[in-house]
């Protein structure tokens, strides 16, 4: 099941301020479980889990960042002022 641009981006944020504020919580406890291991091996554990909770999510965060490619793609990209769409033999000086 494929999920449409607006569910991706609702989910996308409540990710980001509900999910990844759990997740470094969850981080930061795991290398205090560690007993202060070496600066180097701690920077790699946090550099690894850092990268490591976007793995699951990297379908959700595809594209949500760009307009919506449900739209009318007449109107995409949104060009309010008309500059940059067809002009229709409109001389503008």
């Amino acid at each position: 099941m494929a999920l449409s641009y607006k569910t991706r981006k609702r989910l996308s944020i409540l990710i980001l301020v509900v999910g990844l504020p759990l997740y470094i919580i969850a981080a930061v406890s795991l290398v205090n479980w560690l007993d202060r291991p070496h600066i180097l091996v701690e920077l790699a554990v946090y550099v690894v889990l850092g990268f490591l909770w976007m793995i699951p999510f990297r379908k959700v965060f595809l594209g949500v960042g760009k307009g919506d490619p449900d739209k009318d793609p007449d109107s995409y990209p949104h060009d309010p002022a008309g500059k940059y769409g067809p002009q229709g033999g409109k001389d503008k000086d």
